[in-house]
């Protein structure tokens, strides 16, 4: 039971799997079941027999059924608020009310993303009036272009359409080099909408002027809105795009360079000036899940498919208030899938039939599976699967995003990975054959602790709580009886690289000036007691550096996700995790990572420090690396209170872990060496700037491209050689 509760999963679908004799998860149920429970689509490939299906299954009925039994308060929760007078949020956000249904905002509603060929538009969730009498500001938002595309950037009124200036009260400025209101297209500015254009929006609340600027440089006023207007409503940030990725700042942001002018302010930080939008848009989209059809459909190739994950679905929701329906040909025309219920499992015939004749509703789908996605378009059902995805509500009222989830023999199809990239929205990858490789923008590294050479420890005793695997091996005396000698014992040594390992984390978050960050702990016990440490010594210190939040597996629901949130936005400034919690949390991009401990399979090495960087900030992961093997907690049994610190080969919950043994095997598997780093956690830098020296990877990575260009010389002068001939046949033809 043990295992899939530690994956997130609910008893009474842990107890429908011990029946199956469940008692483990394989690899891809390991990785993907808390993924999707965490919200995000995901890609998935591996083997034949390796329980895809109980992958997507399992995470699919609990969702659904905690959909179906929400409580009144979270129900009430989900609409959104009327236009009565409220206190305005902290943070300025996109609205996800105020927005077209084609665009897709991320978890933190500061991403907007749209695949569509026509324009989807957004509000933001707070605008700005002029006071009068008062001193005004110039207010100040950036959008910036995460992948290329079109758009329009500017403001408008509550009244306006999203569609910005294609009416009187919408005022924008668009990436083909045009400033347009009430569909009046004029030139104006340079032309936008490359990958990391940055767009500055400026409203003047003095002398109603907008201007832009593009990558910090002023385009001049591009409008004047009369002051008696700007007085009598409130004018929003608005901005609509097409095919395209950006995100948008309404305050300074640590991810990002940022071009606001001095003079101009954030427009979060408006102060008074500042309204919220009222606009209710979102309420046709609430959650109502027995009255608005099934939550998810499930598209199998073959009604053998489809038969096989139907009966999983029923046998997981067994004593749940769940409907699972079963559409392929042949079945009985009586039992059809309807408003009452939740999960259809259908094959692609019936399942046109069905939205053709309007006997599936789709208002309310929370998931849409494609199993065995390269057989379905092997069998020419590209257009359906777009027809159908195209008419599913992309978020709903709570902020949930409609997940897309594709199950393939291999990820690494053409059609497999075009058709994801234009259905998924944010997508995690989960491909169980391909090889693991360190992200270019991650730059890791290793500490070695080692009770041999240092003996820090000797000045630690009762500073914090270990794990309690030494507790009746008697190490205190060997560890700060005052002897210099070192501690000739295992367990004295291993006692002391969990003593050493708390004290080097806050060292190394000290010396690196670490400002955000993910601390890995090898179980939910650790997290506890390096949180319980850090709490202590924010007290001693009388600072808040080391402010922390917990997550794993313990925890409350309710304190899970508060913890998550309080870390997303910044509230605190580390997140201290297990492997598995961390898996199903979408967190990435944080500057820094923390492995107190290095994982038991050399895979989740990659998984970890994946987390830190992206394309524009380099990140770090720093792994405390003990010389001697450590003594850790291994439990096999179901007792939910175990102090068996014997062996596991003698019945016990324990084992000996080498990290030096394992810190080889991932090198091996990386094809690399890991720097490592001293005491100091001082970094290799540049001479000439002080910057990371990241050149090894650029300069591998330059010989390999003029390998590949010696490669391609040949075939490139024959294809020159082709391309003139056909020029003068065709002007021999033709002229």
């Amino acid at each position: 039971m043990a295992a899939f509760a530690e994956l997130g999963v609910m008893p009474e679908i842990v107890q429908a799997l011990e029946k199956m004799d469940w008692l483990l998860p394989t690899e891809i149920q390991a990785e993907a079941i808390p993924l999707i429970l965490g919200g995000g689509d995901i890609l998935m490939a591996s083997e034949t027999g390796t329980g895809k299906t109980g992958a997507f299954c399992v995470p699919i009925v609990q969702v659904v059924y905690e959909q179906i039994h929400m409580s009144p308060d979270q129900k009430s929760a989900d609409k959104p608020a009327g236009p009565a007078k409220q206190s305005a949020p902290d943070v300025t956000a996109l609205s996800i009310d105020d927005r077209d249904p084609g665009l897709v905002l991320s978890s933190d509603m500061s991403t907007a993303k749209s695949k569509s060929g026509q324009w989807q538009g957004c509000r933001a969730n707070k605008g700005i009036r002029r006071s009068r009498g008062a001193k005004n500001s110039i207010a100040y938002y950036e959008v910036y272009f995460l992948e290329p595309g079109l758009a329009r950037v500017g403001w408008s009124f509550a009244n306006a359409r999203l569609e910005l200036g294609t009416d009187r009260d919408g005022w924008g400025y668009g990436g083909t080099a045009k400033k347009s209101n009430n569909k009046q297209f004029l030139d104006y500015g340079e032309t936008f909408g490359e990958k990391w254009d940055s767009i500055g929006c400026l409203l003047n609340l003095e002398s109603g002027d907008i201007s832009f600027t593009k990558n910090r440089h002023n385009l001049g006023v591009a409008f004047k809105i009369p002051l008696d207007k700007l007085e009598r409503q409130t004018l929003y940030p608005t901005i609509c795009v097409k095919n395209a990725c950006c995100q948008v700042l309404f305050g300074h942001s640590a991810d990002y360079y940022c071009n606001k002018p001095d003079w101009c302010v954030w427009l979060n930080e408006m102060g008074k000036n500042l309204e919220l939008n009222p606009t209710n848009r979102a309420s046709n989209t609430s959650l109502n899940a027995r009255a608005a059809g099934p939550l998810a459909i499930i598209l199998e190739p073959s009604r053998e498919l489809a038969k096989q994950t139907y009966d999983c679905l029923e046998t997981f929701s067994s004593g749940l208030d769940i409907v699972t329906e079963l559409l392929v040909g042949g079945s009985n025309d009586k039992k059809q899938a309807g408003d009452k219920t939740h999960i259809v499992v259908c094959t692609p015939g019936r399942l046109s039939e069905a939205v053709s004749k309007n006997q599936l509703p789709l208002s309310n789908v929370h998931f849409f599976i494609l199993d065995e996605a390269d057989g379905l378009l092997q069998q020419g059902l590209e257009n359906l699967i777009r027809s159908i995805a195209s008419k599913l509500p992309m978020m709903f009222g709570s902020g949930r995003r409609m997940q897309t989830i594709c199950c393939s023999a291999t990820l690494h199809n053409f059609q497999v990975k075009k058709l994801a990239q234009d259905l998924m929205y944010f997508p995690t990858w989960i491909d169980l054959k391909g090889e693991d490789s360190v992200p270019d923008t991650v730059h890791h590294v290793v500490f070695r602790v080692d009770p041999l050479k240092d003996t820090t420890y000797t000045e630690l005793n009762g500073l914090f709580c270990t794990d309690g695997v030494h507790a009746n091996d008697n190490v205190t005396d060997a560890l700060f009886a005052g002897s210099k000698r070192t501690p000739a014992k295992p367990e004295a040594l291993s006692e002391a690289i969990k003593l050493m390992k708390f004290y080097y984390t806050l060292r190394a978050i000290e010396n690196l000036k670490m400002d955000q960050g993910i601390i890995f702990c090898r179980t939910k016990l650790d997290c506890d007691n390096l949180y319980d440490f850090m709490q202590n010594m924010n007290k001693k210190t009388r600072t808040d550096k080391y402010a922390c939040v917990r997550l794993h597996s313990s925890l409350s629901q309710q304190e899970r996700t508060d913890n998550l949130e309080y870390f997303k936005r910044g509230k605190t400034k580390f997140l201290i995790c297990t492997d598995v919690a961390a898996r199903g949390i979408d967190v990435r991009g944080v500057p820094f990572v923390i492995q107190v401990t290095l994982p038991d399979e050399k895979a989740n090495y990659v998984h970890r420090i994946g987390r830190v960087g992206r394309a524009d900030r380099m990140g770090l992961a720093v792994s405390l690396v003990g010389t001697v093997p450590e003594k850790v907690w291994y439990h096999g049994c179901r007792r939910r209170e175990c102090h068996d610190t014997r062996l596991t080969e003698a019945g016990g919950c324990c084992k000996w872990f080498d990290e030096l043994a394992m810190l080889a095997d991932i090198e091996e598997h990386l094809k690399c060496s890991i720097q490592e780093i001293d005491r100091d956690f001082k970094l290799q830098v540049d001479e000439f700037d002080g910057k990371v020296v990241y050149g090894a990877k650029r300069l591998e990575q330059s010989s390999t491209y003029e390998g590949h260009v010696e490669q391609l010389k040949t075939i490139v002068s024959h294809l020159t050689e082709l391309e003139s001939r056909a020029q003068k046949n065709f002007i021999s033809l033709y002229l």
